[in-house]
């Protein structure tokens, strides 16, 4: 009888992005804690979270799948198992297939159909319009946001089985949070993404003019979107002054950005957006109404 190794087993894992996969853990559970009106059974809390996570694994395992040739090019990706030979193409199609199918009936048949359909929509725009455009358009990014600010709505709709306007705002965070989040690593990594032929607005921008506007951009508009719960009621007044103070900070980091235009900056202003995201997340459920 043949037993997977400790080294394929991380193979495996390394195909579900684990920190790309808790990211979408923790923001779905941001949406089901928000939508929450009394205190849910915990059968419910553990298929929503089981299902999406199992969702985003899948996607994550078949996006490296359609990705494997671009990834070789890549030094920042070329160590992947795929790249690497260390896992066959169809194992890890059937791998991602199965995760992506589980996740989907999960939520399906222990939450409602709305989260399903909601991860159906999540997988079909990561993987059929996202993943093909990255090599097409400069756009890719704008359109790449929408799966990855989906998972709090889902969070939602196990919550309520309908989406709210709170839903939105959420959305509506995730998505503009990820554009300067993804544009710094577009920057920090552009030579890597020319050589695999990804069209990321760096790559065709050279002088950084444009990338550096939609940053500054996409800061701004950030702040006053992440205000709107403490305006519509349902995050109180501490939120209202911790979100104004973090998202002036995520501008200064953008701004800086934006005015040097050196790998060096973009990465400061990643490690700011993964600093920004989760304070205010925590902020938003600890002073909830």
């Amino acid at each position: 009888m043949r037993f997977i190794g400790n080294e394929k087993l991380a193979d495996y894992a390394e195909l579900t992005k684990p920190r790309l996969t808790t990211l979408v853990l923790v923001t779905t559970w941001l949406g089901f804690s928000l939508g929450a009106k009394a205190h849910p059974p915990k059968w419910l809390w553990l298929s929503v979270l089981l299902g999406t996570w199992l969702a985003a694994c899948g996607a994550a395992a078949l996006n490296q799948y359609i990705e494997r040739e671009l990834d070789a090019k890549m030094r920042r990706t070329q160590n992947r198992p795929l790249p690497q030979k260390r896992l066959l193409p169809r194992h890890a199609l059937i791998f991602g297939m199965v995760l992506a199918t589980v996740g989907v009936l999960d939520l399906l048949l222990f939450v409602n159909a709305l989260a399903s359909l909601l991860a159906c929509l999540t997988l079909f725009s990561y993987l059929l319009v996202y993943t093909p455009l990255k090599t097409r358009t400069n756009c890719c990014t704008l359109i790449g946001a929408v799966p990855g600010a989906i998972p709090p709505m889902i969070g939602w709709a196990a919550a309520r089985g309908s989406l709210g306007p709170q839903a939105w705002v959420l959305f509506a965070i995730l998505f503009l949070w990820q554009l300067p989040h993804f544009l710094a690593i577009a920057w920090m990594y552009r030579d890597d993404y020319a050589r695999a032929g990804c069209s990321m607005l760096p790559v065709v921008d050279p002088e950084g003019g444009s990338t550096a506007r939609m940053i500054i951009l996409y800061c701004a508009i950030l702040i006053p979107v992440t205000l709107m719960p403490s305006r519509m009621g349902w995050a109180g007044f501490s939120y209202f002054w911790g979100a104004l103070v973090l998202g002036m900070v995520f501008l200064f980091f953008g701004s800086c950005t934006a005015f040097f235009r050196t790998p060096a900056y973009a990465k400061r202003l990643l490690l700011a957006s993964v600093i920004y995201l989760p304070a205010l997340l925590t902020w938003m459920v600890l002073d909830g109404i």
